[in-house]
């Protein structure tokens, strides 16, 4: 890891990155107040109201309603366009926390239908939670092996390397189920289950042509685990343990949460390998300002692992398909993928205007991949990047920001735009 920051490009953004945050704590830290009746919070959409209706008093609102329009370009899409709904409540309860579910409807230059419906839900005055991802894609996504050690260090690369040099495109349906219900055992512990569907259907590899004797890393994987190439399913229970103590998991200030989640796949159909595999996830919210609690150090990290049997090729750990496939931050979604999967993201998120309009954003994140069939552990090669961001509050009560994230990555960069912190 040591060698790879030593990457000269890299290490000047983070140099700039940590000069940018440094001035600007500095800068705002002493003028900076939380007093709300001197400096009180305003929304973008408040800047084009009446001065003498923002001093109207108004009851406060259990939810929330957000429509966005999804605009951008990665390589696994082209050029995209579509509209994102999100919907956040909560109950009446004094302790009730706030929920989200929200629906995604994209469509690509690609001819891609991408449809996306997650919830995270705490119900009952938080006894009930409930985390759910469902995803109906017609999509098309390039492969580039297995392990981080596909992409070299930036010293070693050949003039004009190019990441599109490994992509292998490949089309296919993804229909995907995985929801999962957890019970209050104790304050802010959780115990559940879940049921895990994945099923893949007209798998194409574009590039694939087995009479002439070109091969592709997926039917390489497939012939080699025993999986057909042109389609299968993995279909499991699971078992989950969560803690949540964030005040609001819209955009969290402090406290932390953990989710530990083993999966079973049993052989239920034909194409199928007995598997488990295990998810562990971590995030923690630390103010880092006694003046000022808008001054965060924001930690996520988690890691799958195939722990044992096979997992079809598309169903092994991938960068950018977590939950809310916000992951990897400055490199195409599925650039790294492998039998094991360790992800570290830190953000400092501070303020810039006094009435949270506009905060803002610095962070870095690591991806480490291995390979079993090639025998390339976990930490043999790790990928950094590094990112800055701005935030522009849209609602008071769920503190629910607009952001804008730019991130750049060995030999990658990339634009963000979402509604709700990247975690």
């Amino acid at each position: 890891m040591i060698t790879l920051l030593k990457n000269n490009l890299l290490l000047k953004k983070h140099i700039i990155l940590g000069l940018l945050f440094f001035i600007s704590f500095k800068i705002t830290a002493q003028d900076e107040t939380s007093n709300q009746e001197i400096c009180p919070p305003q929304t973008i959409l408040e800047i084009f109201k009446k001065k003498e209706d923002l001093l109207k008093v108004k009851p406060t609102k259990n939810n929330f309603f957000l429509v966005i329009p999804a605009i951008g370009s990665q390589p696994a899409t082209g050029f995209f366009f579509g509209a994102v709904a999100q919907y956040t409540f909560k109950g009446k309860e004094e302790k009730a926390k706030y929920s989200i579910a929200n629906v995604g409807i994209t469509y690509t230059v690609k001819d891609q239908w991408l449809v996306n419906i997650k919830n995270n839900i705490l119900l009952k005055n938080n006894k009930i939670f409930l985390s759910g991802d469902y995803r109906m894609y017609l999509f098309s996504q390039p492969n580039y092996g297995l392990g981080t050690d596909i992409l070299p260090r930036k010293r070693d690369q050949e003039k004009g390397f190019s990441i599109d040099s490994l992509a292998q495109e490949m089309d296919y349906d993804y229909f995907k189920f995985h929801q999962t219900v957890s019970f209050e055992f104790k304050e802010n512990f959780y115990i559940g289950g879940g049921v895990n569907i994945d099923w893949y259907a007209n798998i194409k590899d574009k590039q694939l042509d087995v009479e002439n004797g070109i091969y592709t890393y997926h039917y390489n994987y497939s012939q080699k685990h025993g999986f057909d190439n042109l389609e299968y399913y993995l279909t499991g229970l699971s078992f989950n343990l969560v803690h949540d103590s964030r005040d609001n998991q819209v955009n969290a200030s402090r406290g932390w949460y953990a989710n530990l989640n083993y999966r079973f796949n049993p052989v239920l159909f034909k194409n199928q390998d007995y598997s488990n595999v295990l998810f562990a996830e971590y995030r923690h919210f630390i103010p880092v300002s006694h003046k000022n609690p808008r001054y965060i150090l924001a930690i996520w990290t988690y890691g799958q692992f195939v722990t044992r049997g096979k997992v079809p090729y598309l169903n092994l750990p991938a960068i950018g398909w977590d939950q809310r496939s916000r992951s990897g931050e400055g490199y195409t979604q599925g650039l790294f993928r492998g039998n094991g999967l360790l992800y570290l993201s830190t953000e400092f998120r501070f303020p810039i205007t006094c009435n949270q309009l506009l905060s803002g954003t610095v962070f870095t994140n690591f991806v480490t991949a291995s390979n079993s069939d090639n025998n390339v552990s976990l930490f043999k090669s790790v990928q950094p990047a590094a990112g800055l961001g701005l935030r522009l509050l849209i609602d008071k009560a769920t503190k629910t920001n607009l952001i804008f994230d730019y991130a750049w990555g060995n030999n990658s960069r990339a634009f963000y735009l979402n509604a709700g912190e990247t975690f």
